[in-house]
Parts: structure tokens; sequence; C-alpha cells
């Protein structure tokens, strides 16, 4: 195509996209307290609790509890739209997926292709297995976070503050869950080896440990685990697979080109007096007959 073709189409995907977003975003609005009910219930069953702000404050309860409330006159109104967008987004992700897929398919090849349909069917149960711990580790992490709170004084969660971490910690987790599959594609690419990642085993079960300590702030061992336990398993399961995709690379590599593919060519320069040796040892003899012209007859 071109250029203004390439623009044309361009357009039309994006706005396919866009309609899907806002048609999603319009009908999740009107189910809008259940999505925010699905998303606090974790914490509400951890640390919520009934009581009025007046009984809060008189409560002599060392338990954590705390109540969620909204901060401003237009908040409500901000929160509807954010939590909408957010869920438009999410749940319209096949078709601008798609549309972006669409768009950008035409200029792969065939192996590329292949490749692309296994990293993104790949992909996606990675992260919502992440998104799935995080919204696990929500209750725990809640309850350890509230036990900072000084005494004598009342817990009130905003919101929207809520919500974002809510957000953070879905979108940390699940792309904490694609760390082997990154480390697959460098592997397929040619720029890390299985044995130089198997190497790596000590430094990456500290880092991933520390990375789940840090993500999930309980002194429970046992949620942290949940964190950490699956994403070594990850880790480990993408060093085995680049093991053996490195064996079969070598191996093909030693049967040598097949018959449709052109073998390498040797451009190593060679030394100018071993090119003049070579070509002076392969020269024709001089004719000792007149009769030629230079030398040599017509044939030669």
């Amino acid at each position: 195509m071109p250029l203004a073709e390439h623009l044309r189409e361009l357009r039309n995907r994006l706005a396919k996209a866009l309609l899907a977003i806002v048609a999603v975003t319009v009908v999740a609005a009107f189910f809008y307290n259940d999505i925010i009910n699905l998303i606090t219930k974790p914490i509400l069953d951890s640390v919520g609790c009934d009581m009025t702000f007046a009984e809060l404050a008189k409560s002599k309860s060392t338990e954590p509890c705390a109540q969620i409330t909204i901060n401003g006159l237009l908040t409500p109104f901000t929160l509807a739209l954010k939590v909408s967008l957010m869920v438009g987004v999410v749940l319209a992700s096949p078709v601008w997926l798609y549309q972006l897929w669409a768009f950008v398919a035409p200029g792969l090849h065939r192996h590329e292709k292949k490749y692309a349909y296994a990293f993104v069917g790949t992909g996606a149960p990675l992260f919502i297995g992440g998104a799935y711990f995080a919204y696990s580790v929500l209750p725990t992490t809640a309850k350890v976070l509230l036990d900072f709170t000084p005494g004598n004084t009342s817990n009130l969660l905003p919101l929207d503050d809520l919500l974002d971490l809510v957000t953070r910690m879905v979108l940390v987790f699940g792309l904490s869950f694609e760390l082997p599959l990154l480390l697959v594609f460098l592997n397929l690419t040619g720029a890390i080896t299985g044995k130089r990642m198997l190497g790596w085993w000590r430094g990456m079960i500290m880092g991933i440990t520390v990375f789940a300590a840090v993500a999930t702030p309980s002194t429970d061992p046992l949620t942290m685990l949940a964190l950490a336990g699956p994403i070594w398993i990850l880790y480990f399961g993408a060093v085995a697979f680049s093991l053996i995709n490195d064996r079969r690379r070598r191996r093909r590599e030693a049967l040598g080109p097949d018959d449709d593919e052109a073998s390498e060519l040797d451009l190593t320069p060679e030394d100018i007096g071993e090119v003049e040796t070579v070509s002076a040892s392969r020269a024709l003899p001089e004719q000792a007959t007149t009769e030629r012209v230079n030398g040599y007859d017509d044939v030669t």
C-alpha cells in the first residue's frame, strides 16, 4: 500500500477499537456499584467493620478495622468514569487487540505470525494468573498494613486510593508472571542461551524473593511464597525450555543447510601474496609458436 492507504487503514482500525471501548464502557457504567463491590470485597471481608464513624472512634478493639470513604463532591462521578473506563478497556481487549493484529499481520512472515500467536496465547494466561494471585493476597496485605495504625485513631480508606492500590498490585503481579515468557523470547532470538540462564539461578531466586517480599508487605511467609513460588517454577520452566531449544539448534546446525537453503559464504579475506602465488601456479604456459595471438589460440 502507499503511505496514504496505510494511514487510512490505521485510522479505521483505531476507530473500531475506540468504538468497542466506548460501547463496553457505557454498559459497565450501569453496573458501577457491582464492580466496586467486587473489587473491594476481599478487603472489606478482611478489615471492614460495620460500626459508624463515632462508634469506630470510641472502639477499644485491637483488631484492624477500617471504613471505605469518598471525599469530595465530584469524586463519585469521577470514580464511576474511571472504573467504567477501566472495565471497558479490559473487556474490549479482544476487539482492539484484534484490530492491532489485523494492521500489523500483513507485514509479517508466516513463521513470525506463528511466534506471535504462541506468545500472545501464552502471555494472556500468565498475566491472568498473576492478577489472580494479587487478588488473593489483598486481604492479608490489607490486614498487615492496618496493623501499623496508631492507637486511639480511626482508619478511613478513600475509595479512589483503594482502587489505585488494587489496580497497581494486579498490574505488578501480572507483569511479573511474564518474566519466563521474556526469557524464552530472548532465547529463541539467540540473545541468551539456556546455560547462561541456568547460571543465574542463585541471583534470580534472591531477586524474586525480594520482589515478593516488597510486593506483599506481609509478615506471613506463606503469603510471600504464594507469589515467589510460582515465579520460581516459571523461571526454571523457561530455563528447561531454553536448554532443550539450544540442543535442538545445535543438532540442526550440525546437519548443515537444507536442500532449499543456501550455504554460508566464506567472506574471510585472503593474504595478497597467497592469492598471487595461487594465480601464478594456475596460469597457462605461454605458447612457443608465433602463429598465435599473444601466445594463445582462439579457444584458449
